[in-house]
């Protein structure tokens, strides 16, 4: 038995509707792009989404609409995939890395601290699927005048306060890629609440057209379209869009299912005395798109080499998530310690957990994880 870390659930559902936009002719961006991003904004209680490729390109038009550019600075954490950080340098603004708590998002009390003169934006992320505390950070930016933009990468189906992730604040980003809770094979959404925000990220996404090809192959008349302003090839497909309807129509269903997993995990790790297992505050709902352990101080045996005997018994599993500030990337780049992200990042592993997932494999996993720490 060899149990992955993840993988995505797709069947015959998704196959087929993907076959069925194929014969239609219609394999770029078109009705079903439209089709996608009106249930996506109803079911995260947006007032607008916008389809992309990807998440990267949904913050990289994020961080254009708000205005960010050269000599601003954007908070965010450097424990996060490095897209998180990308997205902010690709404007020419600075990325400043702020602290995390042990929850794995970002410290509000280190965030305020890092603010300056030149602070534009503080860029939370939901990591793991835990929801950030996005109304301190709303009340934060408010008294300090910044513009919040949540990166949603891997938070599609988990919810804050009894709302769902995507209508908090006025740039929220998601991710489709085959590691997330649901996916287009690749994929992103930005959802908005803003209608200038709307209108631009849709120009912006096309090569700044001013009219779109669905449009023009749906009008009676000839039109002769311009291009306003410097824009992009961020499109998502037709394809793509109907996988996404189809799995959109699955979410609730995935989370429940991947909560279950977790729960399993909680009860089945919670006397090992050297993890820390994740917590939902009151208030919170996650998605759990994976399950994270902190391996304690005290742990008898260190985090890679439990990696290593768990790939020995058949167990996949993957480092915590990276730093930024500490890849080659960003070598020289910043040079303030970052204890907490650093710790969190060295002595947490990913453990399996997809849906559907057996019980035998579930057992698999808790059973070679209890076998080595115990």
């Amino acid at each position: 038995m060899k149990i992955p870390v993840a993988k995505p659930y797709l069947d015959q559902q998704e196959a087929q509707l993907a076959y069925d936009t194929i014969l239609t002719g219609w394999v770029t961006q078109g009705p079903k792009v439209q089709e996608f991003e009106e249930k996506f904004a109803t079911y995260t209680g947006a007032k607008y989404a916008v389809a992309v490729s990807n998440c990267t390109t949904a913050l990289h038009l994020s961080m254009i609409v708000s205005g960010i550019g050269e000599g601003d600075e954007v908070i965010c954490p450097s424990l996060s995939y490095i897209a998180t950080a990308n997205c902010i340098k690709y404007v020419g603004a600075k990325a400043v890395f702020a602290e995390v708590n042990q929850e794995y998002n970002l410290d509000i009390e280190d965030v305020r601290r890092k603010i300056t003169p030149k602070t534009k934006a503080i860029l939370i992320v939901h990591q793991v699927g835990m929801p950030a505390d996005i109304d301190a950070f709303k009340e934060l930016c408010q008294e300090k005048e910044l513009l919040l933009i949540e990166d949603a990468a891997c938070a599609a189906g988990s919810a804050y306060k009894g709302q769902k992730i995507g209508s908090h604040s006025d740039l929220v980003c998601f991710s489709f890629h085959p590691r997330k809770v649901i996916t287009t094979g690749d994929g992103g959404m930005i959802c908005t609440s803003r209608k200038d925000f709307y209108e631009r990220l849709k120009l912006l996404r096309q090569h700044g057209m001013a009219v779109n090809d669905r449009l023009r192959h749906e009008a009676s008349k000839v039109i002769i379209t311009d291009h306003l302003e410097l824009g992009y090839n961020y499109r998502m497909t037709d394809i793509q869009a109907a996988v996404g309807i189809k799995q959109l129509e699955k979410l609730d269903w995935i989370v429940q299912e991947r909560r279950k997993i977790a729960f399993q995990y909680h009860e089945a790790f919670k006397d090992i005395d050297f993890f820390r297992l994740p917590i939902e505050r009151e208030g919170y709902f996650s998605n759990y798109q994976s399950y994270s352990i902190y391996l304690k101080e005290n742990a008898p045996i260190a985090r890679n080499d439990m990696m290593q005997q768990l790939l020995d018994m058949g167990v996949v599993t993957r480092s915590g998530v990276m730093t930024a500030h500490r890849e080659t990337a960003y070598k020289g780049y910043w040079q303030e310690p970052l204890p907490v992200s650093e710790d969190l990042c060295d002595r947490s592993i990913i453990i399996p957990l997809y849906v559907p997932m057996s019980e035998e494999e579930v057992k698999f996993v808790i059973e070679s994880i209890r076998k080595i720490a115990l």
